[in-house]
């Protein structure tokens, strides 16, 4: 069976967002739901969900597992698998581990840029590790299902976690370092350790990762898909586009800053007014997965290895879940 997955986006959510992804033929999306917001806050946004799972379900359903993908495709619908791009929703308590779950969250990061209770986050100046509430927090979420996210994790920080997690990790968006060197896209070693643990990779398409910004070519990014192959298992290798449509700018300022910073101009890309990027013409939204798909075969992979990247892998991932 063939599946289609974005396994990240934050989009300002809307039937037409819906249906674009429908139109593109996702099977499923990981949405974050949640960035700096505490448990009080996440059930807030947990219900605004309720909201649009209920008006839209002609389109899209609540995801528990991959069954749930197997099912949208049957449907013709897509399934939305709750996230997290930080572990604030716990606050300091393990038990909310186990709570989250049951609201539906699949993925957690365990920091978002900075030091968390848990983990150093990749613009931190000194990366400690994870830290001794990480590791029993990553044994909880090994043990009820939810997936140790590492994107915006600092180096240490994500073999520590690959290390401590007794079920692979997913570094959901995120690009290869040799490419475009930015603090937030991964290096080579850790890659390929990621890969040799099982754990799996979800190229970005979110101008700040990529080579050029804005102007990246398709070419570009595949034949970096390419090389990131020779790295990785091809079967550890999947999409996490970190969509952003139709987000107002301001939402860039809470992404970076929370509420523990006034600085207006700290984090990725951020050399002026914050703003969201625009995306690459052959990726506008999510029916840029066509693009791909062409994109993929021309640098030289075979249907099977595209599809893989393009939704299988993502599929059998959930699957160790």
């Amino acid at each position: 069976m063939k599946f289609k997955i974005d396994n990240l986006q934050y989009c300002k959510w809307s039937r037409k967002v819906f249906e674009i992804n429908r139109e593109a033929g996702l099977d499923a999306v990981h949405v974050t739901i949640v960035y700096h917001e505490d448990f009080d806050e996440l059930q807030n946004e947990i219900s605004k969900w309720q909201t649009l799972l209920k008006e839209n379900s002609d389109l899209i359903f609540l995801g528990q597992s991959f069954k749930d993908i197997e099912k949208a495709n049957d449907e013709n619908k897509t399934a939305i698998f709750f996230g997290f791009q930080n572990c604030s929703p716990i606050e300091d308590d393990i038990k909310l581990v186990e709570k989250v779950h049951s609201l539906g969250c699949r993925f957690m990061q365990l920091t978002y840029n900075n030091q968390s209770l848990l983990a150093t986050g990749c613009y931190e100046r000194n990366d400690s590790g994870v830290t001794n509430f990480g590791r029993e927090v990553i044994r909880e979420m090994n043990r009820v299902g939810i997936v140790v996210d590492m994107s915006h994790s600092a180096e240490k920080s994500t073999f520590d976690a690959i290390e401590f997690s007794e079920k692979p990790i997913a570094i959901t968006h995120a690009n290869p370092s040799f490419w475009h060197a930015t603090k937030r896209n991964k290096s080579s070693e850790l890659l390929k350790t990621l890969s040799d643990s099982g754990g799996i990779l979800g190229l970005s398409l979110y101008p700040h990762h990529l080579k050029n910004n804005t102007n990246c070519s398709l070419e570009s990014f595949c034949e970096m898909v390419a090389k990131t192959a020779e790295i990785m298992d091809i079967n550890n290798i999947g999409i996490g586009s970190d969509l952003c449509l139709n987000q107002p700018d301001e939402v860039v300022e809470w992404m970076r800053n929370g509420t523990w910073s006034k600085n207006k101009n700290y984090g990725e890309g951020s050399k002026n007014k914050p703003e969201f990027p625009k995306q690459p013409n052959w990726f506008e939204d999510a029916r840029g997965f066509k693009n791909l798909e062409s994109g993929l075969k021309k640098v030289g992979f075979s249907e099977t290895e595209t599809n893989g990247i393009l939704g299988n892998n993502w599929y059998n991932f959930y699957k160790t879940i």
